[in-house]
């Protein structure tokens, strides 16, 4: 098999598309350039081999091509999506318009049943009673507001016609590999060639993705959406209805009981707020990128395959990459019948494509570039002045003095930083990964922070196993986020995951990607019930993984840290890290790069 190389003197940066190849991943400095169309995956590919940027790679580029035919196949797609989504919207208007007049007809039925009842003044004590009763029954839900709720959707479909179908999506593409085999470039070049053909787009990895959908799954069990909703839909119009109040209490409790039968499966309830704008006003396709699908658990089988399934059910398509086939996500056999549907949609919206190649081209990458000194190690007394000394240029050279720094995180959580300045900060270890944070911390220094020092990291072993579980997360988010990272270690990088004397790290359990405080409720009502609900135990999480599973995840943290110490990944830092971008919209702000 041909190796494939990178160039590493070579700049991008005066590239007229603002693209950016950092080994495996590509990037766009502004995702609202005035370009009109972006390579091809499969031109990019092929321009960048021709260059020698790349050496020529028969996987990639079979994958290159794969992805090339379906960005080929959205342009019509989306318009067909844009037809779709305004044929839509004039059903659902029109079937709410007829709803509404189908409601004022019952409520009118219904006064006027009341103004009859009352015109006879010698009803006797039964019957009055027998009048409650009637009256009580109109206005609590139950299985007669089930059926008059039934009754008036059926009327509703002969009146209005049913919804409008969806065109057929082209089907995605499910891309796995060994780790550093190119599966996560690849998407990345598929998803910025998609800007200008696809409005509605998202790229997500796991943790964040999954962090979403706990933020989503909280304000809809706390009510926050269905009350607005009720607000907008029902007090606007209902009060002002020429009824009494006991009427208008009924039509009331009829809209409440519609909002909550489309709120009952909270899980497509996310789903439709997923990818759609803050406006909530989707037209045309939606696509959506996914890194490194996982099923480390109960809750991510259940919630990945509910939200997926009404994703791809509503015409999204999906791009995803992981270390494993579809069907060997799932190797212990967890929520199997739930996880078998999963499957079943997968396979019926995505093409399964595997990238087989055995090498981690991460490492060839390092061989010839690893020039910049970002790793230290051991924890000798020589390494340790090197490492400090290292601490204080970066902020010598970032022009400011160090000061504390207190971070907002998800949940309405807050993240003390003690050492910070202009875009760096300083940690230790212990701090980081010794204590029950995860994944939403993470992603909030490493969104915050171009440059990150961590020091002290001990070797990994079975005593500190769920240490090693939060550092892999860690370095997931930084690498995500393109963060320069200074390391003072005990070990070589290859030596990390080692284990010690008191044990390796082999058949562990699951490293959390959320803390207990973010998701404990959450994942709690899924592994006790295997299912969604509001409610649940007190017990803590429990999440499976098999041996294998996480020792993939050793692989990639490694990988990863090997990639981050070249000079091709630091050159990127300044371009692609949030940080610059943000502070190249204020031209008074002074971002001379710390990155040597």
């Amino acid at each position: 098999m041909k190796k494939l190389l990178f160039c590493l003197s070579s700049r991008l940066s005066n590239r007229p598309s603002k693209f950016r190849v950092t080994h495996f991943r590509l990037y766009c400095d502004h995702p609202h350039s005035s370009l009109s169309r972006r390579p091809g995956p499969l031109a990019y590919y092929k321009s960048l081999v021709n260059q020698g940027k790349l050496k020529h790679d028969a996987y990639q580029e079979k994958v290159a091509f794969q992805l090339d035919n379906l960005l080929g196949r959205l342009d019509q797609y989306e318009k067909d999506m844009e037809e779709y989504h305004a044929n839509l919207a004039k059903w659902e208007e029109s079937r709410e318009n007829e709803r509404r007049r189908l409601l004022m007809n019952e409520a009118k039925a219904k006064q006027q049943g009341d103004a009859s009842a009352s015109v006879n003044k010698r009803r006797n004590f039964f019957q009055k009673w027998m009048s409650r009763l009637s009256r009580t029954d109109n206005i609590e839900p139950g299985v007669g507001k089930w059926v008059s709720y039934l009754n008036r959707e059926r009327k509703l479909d002969s009146l209005v016609g049913r919804r409008p179908i969806a065109p057929p999506a082209p089907k995605g593409l499910y891309i796995y590999g060994n780790v550093g085999s190119g599966k996560t470039m690849l998407m990345d070049m598929f998803y910025s060639a998609t800007e200008g053909i696809v409005q509605h787009r998202r790229r997500l990895h796991f943790h964040e993705a999954m962090l979403q959908i706990h933020d989503l799954m909280h304000k809809v069990w706390k009510g926050q959406e269905m009350e607005k909703s009720l607000q907008s839909s029902i007090s606007n119009w209902v009060m002002n209805l020429p009824f009494d109040t006991r009427i208008k209490e009924w039509i009331v409790e009829e809209e409440r009981y519609k909002q909550e039968m489309k709120m009952k499966n909270i899980l497509p309830a996310v789903a439709d707020k997923f990818l759609a704008d803050r406006q909530g006003h989707q037209r045309g396709a939606s696509i959506l990128c996914f890194d490194e699908i996982q099923t480390v658990d109960v809750f991510a089988i259940v919630a990945l395959s509910g939200i997926v399934s009404r994703l791809l059910s509503t015409g999204t398509v999906l791009v995803a990459t992981s270390n494993r086939a579809p069907r060997d996500l799932n190797q212990d056999g967890m929520q199997k019948e739930i996880f078998e549907e999963f499957l079943a949609r997968l396979e019926e919206h995505s093409e399964n494509i595997l990238i087989g190649s055995e090498i981690d081209y991460r490492r060839h990458i390092a061989q010839s570039s690893i020039d910049q000194r970002t790793y230290f190690w051991p924890l000798d007394s020589t390494k340790i002045e090197e490492f400090e000394n290292m601490w204080n240029n970066i902020v010598g050279q970032s022009g400011g003095s160090v000061t504390s720094q207190t971070l907002p995180v998800m949940f309405g959580r807050t993240l003390e930083v003690s050492e910070s300045c202009n875009g760096v900060a300083r940690f230790t270890f212990e701090y980081l990964c010794g204590q029950p944070i995860g994944a939403a911390d993470y992603i909030a220094i490493a969104k915050t922070y171009h440059t990150v020092f961590i020091s002290d990291i001990p070797v990994m072993s079975m005593r500190i196993r769920d240490k090693a579980r939060r550092f892999i997360t860690l370095i997931d988010e930084l690498y995500n986020h393109h963060c320069c990272l200074y390391c003072s270690a005990a070990a070589s990088v290859d030596d990390l995951f080692q284990g010690t004397e008191e044990g390796t790290l082999f058949d562990l359990e699951s490293f959390q990607f959320e803390t207990e405080i973010e998701g404990s409720k959450l994942r709690r009502d899924v592994l006790a019930e295997g299912t969604v609900s509001s409610e649940g135990s007190t017990t803590g999480i429990i999440s499976l993984l098999s041996g294998q599973e996480e020792m993939f995840a050793f692989q990639r943290a490694v990988s990863r840290l090997i990639e981050m110490q070249t000079s091709f990944y630091l050159e990127g830092v300044r371009n692609i890290h949030p940080y610059f971008q943000e502070k190249q919209t204020d031209p008074h702000m002074n971002i001379t790069s710390t990155i040597p």
